[in-house]
């Protein structure tokens, strides 16, 4: 049986360290898929115009054909080069519920992510996805720092 382990990235330079992990995770393992996501933060809560939602339509189909583009596909392509089983996937919605939602759906037993990097008065009230991930994800989460 392959165990599948979700890489959550966010397109900073943390990253880099979160795929680091997953890979020497993936190699003490074995027989390991990495599942390389991006969430890209979204509400389905806003109140518009015919006009204004096919224009949002539109901007959320960009906005998903260039986190594939930009972040997924060449984390995904670097890992098949150094050996690895490796997929992409981006989607909308609130970080930490997509994130245990791609990892559930997967079959997924363990998600890796980065240190968020929110700070202020936001992360006071809402606290950060990385916290909302660690406190309600159905499986392990390891946070690399």
């Amino acid at each position: 049986m392959t165990t599948k382990i979700v890489i959550g990235l966010d397109g900073t330079e943390t990253g880099e360290r979160v795929i680091a992990f997953a890979k020497d995770l993936a190699k003490l393992i074995g027989s390991c898929e990495l599942v390389v996501a991006y969430v890209i933060e979204w509400s389905p809560y806003t109140f518009q115009t015919p006009e204004e939602n096919a224009q949002r339509h539109k901007r959320r189909e960009e906005e998903v054909d260039l986190a594939t583009s930009r972040i997924v596909t060449p984390a995904v392509e670097a890992l098949r080069e150094a050996g690895f089983q490796a997929q992409g996937v981006v989607r909308h919605g609130d970080v930490a519920e997509t994130l245990n939602a791609i990892t559930t759906e997967m079959g997924g037993s363990q998600i890796v992510v980065g240190r968020s990097s929110a700070d202020g008065i936001k992360k006071r009230i809402f606290g950060s996805s990385t916290q909302n991930l660690v406190m309600h994800a159905d499986v392990p989460v390891t946070v690399v720092n």
